[in-house]
C-alpha cells in the first residue's frame, strides 16, 4: 500500500558545457538509479543536456542537432522503465529557439514545456537566444520523430498524482505558472534551474519555494545545475530541494563537486486533504483558472508498497508533531504564551474582573494555567495576589503533588487557599448511598465535580473567573469529568496538548531565575501525569497513572495531529507511527491504542459540544471554531478499519 505518498527525486547531474553526448549518458545514468530506488518521477536542471551556460553556442545548428540526437538516446533508453523523467534542453520551434522542459516516459515523449519569463537582466541574457512560450503559438511539434504537445499550461497525470512544470525565473515572477497550474490541478511543480550563487541568494531561494509551495498547498521539486557550468562570470552551486507545502522534506549538499540525487516521498494525500478544507483555495480557482490547460495521461506505474520490508519510507516522520524544532524552540513558545496571555487579558478587560480562581494540582495543566496567567496579571498592572490559587487534596493526593502546588504558589507569590474535599466528598457519599470503598466512575467523578463547585462559588464570593486548566489531549480523549474539571469560565490550555505542554512549562522552568520556582517546576515535569482520584499506595505514591489507564500520550497526540490536521485513516495514521516511533512502541501496542484513540475521539464528542471558551494556539477542537462533529456520530467503520491493521 502506496498510502498516498509518492516518491520524487532531483538530480544534479555533471555535465560538460557543450557535450550533449557526456551529459546524457550521465542522465541516463541518473534515470536508472532513481528507477532502481522505486522513484515515479526525477526532475533534471534547466538546459541540462546541453548545459545551462552554453552561450552564443546556443545559435549553432550543430548544438542543437546534437541535443535532440542525444535526446532520442534518452527516449530509447527509457523504454523499459516506467520511470518519468524530465530534462531540460533548447528545442527549435519553427526557427524559435525555445528553453524546453521535456517529459519523457517508456520510450516515448509525453510533453514539452516552454520556459515562460526569461531574465533579461544583470548577469542573464536569455532573450538573446531564446523565445519566451508567450510568443509561441504552436501547440504541438515534432521532435525526435514524434508529434509532442507543447505548452506552458501542461498538466501530466499519473496514476497517483498530478504534476506540472516551470522552469527558474518562472518561479521569480509576480504570479507564477505553478500558481495557475496548481489551481488548474497539479499536486506537485517541477521547476528545472540554472540558479547562480551569489551571497543571501541562496536564503531567498528556499523562502521562494517555500512560501510558493504553502500557498500552492503542493509539493515543489527544485533541481539546479551544479559543478561543470560554466564559471567565467557565475558560480551555480547546485541545488536540489524538495518541498511539501512549506516545508523542506529534502536537499542536496552546496557546492558539492559530484552528481547528486536526492530521493523523498510526498504525500500526495495529505496536500489534497489541505485543499479540500482550504476555501481560499477553491475560490482562487473561480479567479484564475480560465480552464484552458491540458492535461497529458502518463503511462501506467508499478505501485510501490511500503509495507513491504524491503521498502522504507525515504522522509522523516518526527514522532512529536506538535513540539517545535530545538531552533525553534524560544520562538514558538514565547509565541504560545504570548497567545494564552492576549486571550485572557482580553476576557479579564472585557469582563471587568480583576480577579481569578484556579485549582492547583502541582500537576502539568494547573501549572501551565497559572504560569499563564500570573504573567497575564503582570502584563495588565494587577497584583498576583487577586490570583486565587486553591489547592483542594482529595483521597488520591500525594505529598509531592501538594508540596510542589504550595511550592508554586508560593514562589509566584499568588494567594494560596488549601481546602480538602474528602469530608465533603463522604457527606456526599452518604447522601447518595455511595459506598465510599467502591472506587468506580461515581467515586472519582463525584470529586472532581466538588473542585469544580468549590472553584466557581470562591469565583462569585470575589467577582472572578475561574480558569480552566484541561488541555486538547484531555479533550480529544474525553478524559475530563463531565460538569467537572470539564467546565470552567475560560479554558486557557485548551488549545495546547499535553506533549507540547510539557515542553512548555519546562522552558519557562529553564527562563526562570528563581531557584525554587525552577526546581518545582522540573520537579512537576518529571511528576507521573495522573487525575489523583484514587488513594495512593502505601508509600504515599501515585497509583492512578493517566497513561496506563487510556495509552501514552506521545502516541495519542501523534493520531490527534494527523486525525485532525489531516483527515488521515486509521491505516495510514498506523503506518506513519510505526516509521516515526521506530520501535519506541511495538506494532500490536500502537493498534491497541489507535483503536482507543479512535473510540474515545467519538464516544467522548459530548463533552467536546459544549466547551468553555478559550484561545486557539494551534490546533483546535472548539464546536465554535475548528471542529464541528455531532456528539452521537459512530465510530463504527474507524475501528473496523483498526481491526483489520
Amino acid at each position: 500500500m502506496d498510502y498516498g505518498f509518492v516518491r520524487i527525486a532531483a538530480a544534479i547531474p555533471e555535465v560538460r558545457i557543450g557535450d550533449c553526448a557526456f551529459n546524457t549518458e550521465n542522465i541516463i545514468t541518473q534515470i536508472k538509479e532513481a528507477s532502481k530506488a522505486g522513484v515515479s518521477i526525477v526532475g533534471f536542471p534547466e538546459l541540462c543536456i546541453t548545459g545551462y551556460s552554453c552561450g552564443d553556442l546556443f545559435f549553432q545548428s550543430t548544438l542543437i542537432r546534437d541535443a535532440e540526437r542525444q535526446l532520442f538516446k534518452l527516449v530509447e533508453s527509457t523504454a523499459g522503465s516506467d520511470i518519468i523523467a524530465i530534462v531540460g534542453m533548447p528545442v527549435d520551434c519553427n526557427g524559435s529557439l525555445i528553453n524546453a522542459a521535456v517529459v519523457v516516459q517508456c520510450g516515448k515523449i509525453l510533453g514539452i514545456v516552454p520556459k515562460t519569463f526569461l531574465p533579461n537582466y544583470k548577469e542573464f541574457y536569455e532573450k538573446r537566444w531564446f523565445a519566451s512560450s508567450l510568443q509561441i503559438k504552436e501547440q504541438q511539434i515534432k521532435l525526435c520523430g514524434q508529434p509532442c504537445p507543447m505548452g506552458a499550461n501542461l498538466i501530466f497525470r499519473t496514476e497517483k498524482a498530478t504534476f506540472a512544470i516551470e522552469i527558474c525565473e518562472d518561479l521569480w515572477a509576480t504570479i507564477p505558472p505553478s500558481s495557475i497550474l496548481a489551481l488548474n490541478g497539479a499536486e506537485i511543480i517541477f521547476n528545472l534551474s540554472a540558479d547562480n550563487e551569489t551571497t543571501g541568494k541562496h536564503e531567498y531561494l528556499t523562502s521562494l519555494i517555500a512560501n510558493q509551495s504553502a500557498r500552492c498547498l503542493c509539493g515543489y521539486v527544485f533541481s539546479s545545475c551544479g559543478f561543470g557550468e560554466s564559471t567565467t562570470d557565475v558560480v551555480f552551486g547546485g541545488n536540489a530541494i524538495i518541498y511539501e507545502s512549506g516545508k523542506s522534506i529534502a536537499a542536496s549538499k552546496r557546492f558539492c563537486l559530484d552528481k547528486q540525487l536526492i530521493i523523498s516521498d510526498i504525500d500526495v494525500e495529505k496536500l489534497r486533504n489541505e485543499r479540500r478544507v482550504n476555501t481560499t483555495f477553491h475560490e482562487s480557482k473561480m479567479l484564475y483558472t480560465p480552464n484552458n490547460s491540458t492535461i497529458i495521461e502518463t503511462m501506467p506505474q508499478k505501485a510501490l508498497k511500503y509495507d513491504d520490508k524491503d521498502l522504507s519510507l525515504l522522509r522523516e516522520i518526527k514522532p512529536y508533531p506538535f513540539i517545535p524544532e530545538d531552533s525553534e524552540l524560544d520562538k514558538r513558545c514565547e509565541e504560545i504564551t504570548s497567545i494564552q496571555i492576549a486571550g485572557l487579558a482580553k476576557r479579564l478587560v472585557h469582563t471587568n474582573t480583576k480577579h481569578i480562581v484556579i485549582g492547583i494540582s502541582g500537576g502539568l495543566d494547573s501549572t501551565l494555567a497559572l504560569l499563564s496567567s500570573a504573567m497575564t496579571f503582570d502584563k495588565l498592572g494587577l497584583p498576583r495576589k487577586n490570583i486565587i490559587g486553591i489547592t483542594m487534596p482529595g483521597f488520591g493526593t500525594t505529598g509531592r503533588t501538594h508540596s510542589n502546588a504550595v511550592k508554586l504558589m508560593e514562589s509566584l507569590g499568588v494567594t494560596i487557599r488549601e481546602i480538602s474535599i474528602k469530608e465533603a466528598c463522604l457527606q456526599h457519599f452518604k447522601d447518595i448511598s455511595q459506598d465510599p470503598e467502591c472506587h468506580n466512575v461515581v467515586y472519582e467523578n463525584s470529586q472532581a465535580r466538588e473542585r469544580t463547585q468549590i472553584l466557581m462559588d470562591i469565583a462569585n464570593q470575589v467577582s472572578g473567573l475561574v480558569i480552566g486548566t484541561g488541555d486538547l489531549s484531555e479533550l480529544a480523549l474525553g478524559w475530563a469529568t463531565y460538569n467537572g474539571d470539564h467546565m470552567s469560565m475560560y479554558g486557557i490550555n485548551a488549545s495546547i496538548p499535553k506533549t507540547l505542554l510539557k515542553h512548555l512549562v519546562k522552558w519557562i522552568a529553564t527562563r526562570s531565575d528563581d531557584a525554587q520556582t525552577k526546581s518545582t517546576l522540573l520537579d512537576i515535569v518529571e511528576t507521573p501525569i495522573s487525575p489523583e482520584l484514587i488513594p495512593a499506595d502505601n508509600e504515599g505514591n501515585i497509583t492512578q497513572k493517566t497513561e496506563d489507564l487510556v495509552g501514552p500520550y506521545d502516541l495519542h497526540d501523534f493520531f490527534l495531529f494527523y486525525f485532525l490536521r489531516y483527515g488521515f485513516s486509521p491505516s495510514k495514521i498506523y503506518f506513519l507511527a510505526r516509521n516515526a516511533f521506530n520501535g519506541k512502541f511495538d506494532d500490536s501496542t500502537i493498534k491497541h491504542w489507535l483503536s482507543t484513540f479512535c473510540r474515545r475521539f467519538f464516544n467522548q464528542q459530548f463533552k467536546r459540544s459544549c466547551l468553555p471558551d478559550g484561545p486557539k494556539v494551534g490546533l483546535s477542537l472548539s464546536p465554535r471554531g475548528d471542529w464541528r462533529m455531532p456528539s452521537d456520530a459512530t465510530a463504527t467503520a474507524w475501528l473496523d478499519e483498526c481491526k483489520q491493521l
